[in-house]
């Protein structure tokens, strides 16, 4: 394959990488009264933090997006996703860990919203409290 096949692949890869995150962001919006969607979500949700949180393992996409920029003649670039695009667009001089902090609050606070309906319910039947 010639190296624009390489990355227009890449490209469609990077697409795919920022729908992901606006899924993990505003997931919750789209999940109301859908409960298969809102597992998924709120497993989408835990595996964001973990691949944010930890070192190992590394985002699929990002590996993906890097071999087709390397098979493109493109140096790919390191570390995670969302450190090099919104680091470099939108926030040049805060420091990774809080890129990285502030992706796992966002993520914590739409399973916040998962829990709370699920608590009142919890505060609200007495037989389940006993």
């Amino acid at each position: 394959m010639g190296a624009k096949i390489y990355h227009a692949m890449a490209v469609g890869i990077l697409t795919l990488h920022l729908l992901w995150i606006l899924w993990v962001i505003g997931g919750a919006l789209l999940t109301r009264r859908r409960r298969a969607l809102r597992w998924l979500h709120i497993i989408s949700l835990v595996y964001s933090i973990l691949i944010e949180a930890l070192p190992w393992p590394p985002c699929p996409l990002t590996l993906l997006e890097a071999w087709l920029e390397a098979r493109a003649g493109i140096t790919p670039y390191r570390g995670s996703f969302l450190v090099h695009y919104l680091e470099a667009m939108v926030y040049p001089d805060i420091p990774v860990s809080w890129l990285i902090a502030g992706a796992v609050v966002v993520c914590a606070f739409n399973l916040g919203v998962y829990a709370v309906p699920v608590w009142r319910k919890f505060l609200k039947d007495p037989s389940v409290q006993s």
